[in-house]
Formats: C-alpha cells, sequence, structure tokens
C-alpha cells in the first residue's frame, strides 16, 4: 500500500424479499426472522421491499388501505430502528406514511446501526395505470433526492416506478450516493424484462452500487406475479450477491429466485466507486449548462 492509503472499505449488504402472509403482524415477524439471519452472517447495511409490512394494495382502488398508513417515525418503522440497534446494522424501512389527516406517502425510513433515525425518502414518480392506481393512495414526494450517511457508508432510496426516470438516479451520484437501494413491488411481464436492465444502467451511468430488491409471489387480487429475482451491482453493471433462505440456506446466486422468500447478501466494495471513476470520467465530462430543457416542462 503506498503511504496514507487506507484499508479496503468493504460492506456486507443485504436485501430482503418476501411473499405476504396475510396480515401484518405476520409479515413483521417473518421479517423479524429474516433480519436475525442477516444479523448472524454480518450484514451491516440492509434494504426491504416497498412498504413491506403490507400487501400491495394500489392493485385495487379502495380508500379502506388508508388505514394501513402511520406516522414515520411511527410503531413499524421504531421497531425496526430497534433491529437495528440490535444488530448494528443500518436498515431502509419502505412503509406507508400518513404526515396528516388525509396526505399520505410511499416513504422509506433510513436508520443507522445505533438505531437513530437519519431521515426519510418520499417516492416521487407516481404511476397511475391498471393494477397501480397509486395517485389515489399517494401524494409525490417533496423531500428531494437526499442521501444519508451511515456508520457504513452512504446510502440512498429510489423508489420502485422512480427506476424509469434516469434524472433522479443522476441526482443521486451527484448527491455522494455510494449504495442506492431500489425497493419495488413489480409483476411479471414487460417489467420482468426490464427489471435487469433499468437498475444496472444507472448503476453504471453514476457509478454506484444498487440494490434492487422485489416482492414475490400472488397476492389476493391477482393482478400479476411479482417475481423476486432481487439483486445487488455494481458501478460495472455486474450482477453480485448470493440467496439464503430462513434456515440459512443457499438457494442460489443474484438475481435471487423469482418465486421464493430470500435473504440476497452481497460483498459491496465501496473503494470500487472511486476506481470506476477514475477510467470512466463520466461527471467530469458533464455539460449540465447544455441540459436546460431537462427542467422545463414540455408539452
Amino acid at each position: 500500500m503506498l503511504k496514507g492509503d487506507s484499508m479496503p472499505r468493504v460492506v456486507k449488504g443485504g436485501l430482503i424479499q418476501a411473499t405476504y402472509p396475510g396480515s401484518v403482524e405476520e409479515m413483521l415477524k417473518k421479517h423479524e426472522r429474516f433480519i436475525d439471519l442477516a444479523g448472524k452472517k454480518g450484514v451491516q447495511v440492509l434494504c426491504l421491499q416497498e412498504i413491506f409490512n403490507g400487501p400491495y394494495f394500489p392493485a385495487e382502488q379502495d380508500i379502506k388501505w388508508y388505514k394501513l398508513a402511520e406516522p414515520v417515525p411511527g410503531p413499524t418503522t421504531n421497531r425496526m430502528a430497534k433491529a437495528a440497534k440490535k444488530h448494528r446494522m443500518a436498515i431502509a424501512v419502505p412503509v406507508y406514511e400518513e404526515a396528516m389527516d388525509g396526505i399520505y406517502y410511499n416513504t422509506t425510513a433510513v436508520y443507522d446501526a445505533d438505531g437513530s433515525y437519519l431521515g426519510k425518502y418520499r417516492k416521487n414518480h407516481i404511476p397511475h395505470v391498471t393494477g397501480f392506481w397509486e395517485k389515489l393512495y399517494f401524494k409525490p414526494g417533496n423531500l428531494g433526492y437526499p442521501v444519508f450517511q451511515t456508520a457504513y457508508g452512504k446510502i440512498a432510496i429510489y423508489t420502485c416506478y422512480d427506476r424509469h426516470f434516469p434524472e433522479g438516479a443522476r441526482l443521486l451520484g451527484l448527491h455522494g450516493a455510494e449504495i442506492v437501494f431500489n425497493p419495488s413491488a413489480t409483476v411479471a411481464g414487460l417489467s420482468e424484462y426490464l427489471w435487469r436492465l433499468e437498475q444496472p444502467a444507472h448503476a453504471v451511468a453514476n457509478q454506484y452500487f444498487l440494490g434492487a430488491i422485489n416482492r414475490v409471489g400472488w397476492e389476493e387480487w391477482k393482478s400479476g406475479e411479482f417475481y423476486g429475482s432481487s439483486y445487488f451491482c455494481t458501478p460495472r453493471g455486474e450482477f453480485i450477491g448470493e440467496s439464503f433462505d430462513l434456515a440459512g440456506k443457499k438457494i442460489g446466486d443474484a438475481p435471487a429466485p423469482r418465486d421464493k422468500d430470500a435473504l440476497v447478501m452481497a460483498d459491496i466494495d465501496l473503494d470500487k466507486i472511486r476506481e470506476v471513476r477514475n477510467v470512466w470520467q463520466f461527471f467530469r465530462d458533464r455539460r449540465p449548462e447544455t441540459y436546460d430543457d431537462m427542467v422545463k416542462q414540455l408539452p
């Protein structure tokens, strides 16, 4: 090593993909078991799937689901904060947030390894198409594109439908993100083909690591199968990671199985970011003075 060089910064990242067992409490207990497994295996930074503690209710339009919303921080995120502290693990917790009466967001709370609350990201891009009636449930995010300094590195969240928009993905890179998590609820069809393209493309274009998490299985609406396939990818777009079941048995590499609950783990060498950026000088060669039309609301 050259004088002044530091030791490599290798972080063990984790993702949890899971089927919905039929109740919020059962889902919470399932995730707590997976978090305990992650802790035993040394995971340091973990992200859960989109609105992890409930079903994917935007498959229908019914205001009864407003009852699932809660404050952030609130009961569910506080429960996950205790798990973060227990395992010395930074955890990103996607839930349904009630900001005030009648105002709801698709939100991810971020907790550090000591259980302290670092802040939250609110999903910025809200779809409204058949089977994804999200504008009934979520107001567009108003917190920008924050990056959170955890004990293990700088992480950021870019939720589900956000991944179709390269502008926010670039801003997270410019804001210093080292690992971007994309907690999702997406079903088989065209989405499954794009699943292996878009997130690695963001990782390459912005030269950070990315963790993509999807739900698993069929839920009561039968509107589509959630196909799992969670993974980490590198700033060069390479898939990395291994998948484990609740018993701790390896069940595959990344992407994870499309039909099984799984903990996905990967060793993330954050020094690779500098290495890649020293080869591909994308940030140096940007021309923001030529991008004015990007921030205009064109017809």
